[in-house]
């Protein structure tokens, strides 16, 4: 039985935000009014060796809404680019969500801790940077559905709501979603730096990938082509899953 953590003794190690800016930017999340808690997920508490009770503080949502930093916590927002509606889009980001820090668990398991609707950051462009309470809700509950069903997907820690009215195509409640994973790189992490020709900059990330994610591709200059293999041979299987379950994702 490991010894459980609480908000003050999570074991933060942060190892992306020890790459060179170009990866990221530094930016805390933005205070959310009135917040609450609305759920806390005890299986991705498990995940963090967190103790359950500690959700019952009632400074729990100030944690995880913008008004107080977790110890040992070092939030970034990370940049990326991608194709969104058929259109490559040459600079994406991080523009509602925050990457805490990343929590390694007794067991040598690391989680990223995401704050999605943490508030405005350098990639924000028109938008305002938050989440509102009915696509967290949505995003929370079929997240732990694909998890439940077998398919590789974010976790939900919790949701915390508030009274910040948010303007969608109405007036709705603001929210912030935490969620884990592994890792938040994604394919438009690498894809930014290959469009501007930054080749330093994608051995870098390849190499940060591979030493984190997937060391079985092992050393010297074949890595990288074993890599490529797995994670596309991960990304296949991923996808067969989403269609064999009627799941869509992407615009």
């Amino acid at each position: 039985m490991p010894i459980l953590s609480t908000l003050d003794t999570l074991r933060f190690e942060n190892t992306f935000a020890r790459l060179p800016e170009a990866f990221f930017a530094r930016v805390s999340p933005t205070p959310m009014a009135r917040p609450h808690l609305v759920s806390v997920n005890p299986d991705a508490a498990a995940l963090l060796d967190l103790d359950m009770a500690e959700a019952a503080r009632p400074d729990f949502p100030l944690y995880f809404s913008g008004h107080r930093r977790l110890p040992g916590s070092d939030p970034i927002a990370m940049i990326y680019s991608g194709h969104q509606f058929g259109h490559y889009v040459s600079r994406l980001g991080d523009g509602r969500a925050i990457l805490l820090g990343e929590v390694r668990n007794a067991d040598g398991e690391k989680w990223d801790l995401h704050l999605k609707g943490a508030g405005l950051t350098p990639f924000s462009r028109d938008d305002d940077g938050r989440a509102v309470l009915r696509s967290a809700i949505r995003e929370y509950l079929c997240g732990e559905a694909m998890h439940g069903l077998g398919i590789p997907t974010t976790r939900a820690l919790c949701l915390i709501g508030s009274e910040e009215p948010v303007v969608r195509d109405q007036v709705e409640t603001g929210a912030t979603l935490v969620r884990m994973a592994p890792s938040h790189v994604r394919f438009g992490s690498f894809e930014i730096f290959y469009y501007r020709r930054q080749h330093e900059h994608l051995k870098t990330l390849a190499d940060y990938v591979i030493d984190h994610h997937f060391p079985e591709a092992g050393d010297g200059p074949d890595r990288y082509a074993r890599w490529l293999n797995e994670a596309a041979a991960r990304t296949g299987r991923l996808i067969a899953a989403w269609q064999a379950v009627g799941f869509a994702h992407g615009v």
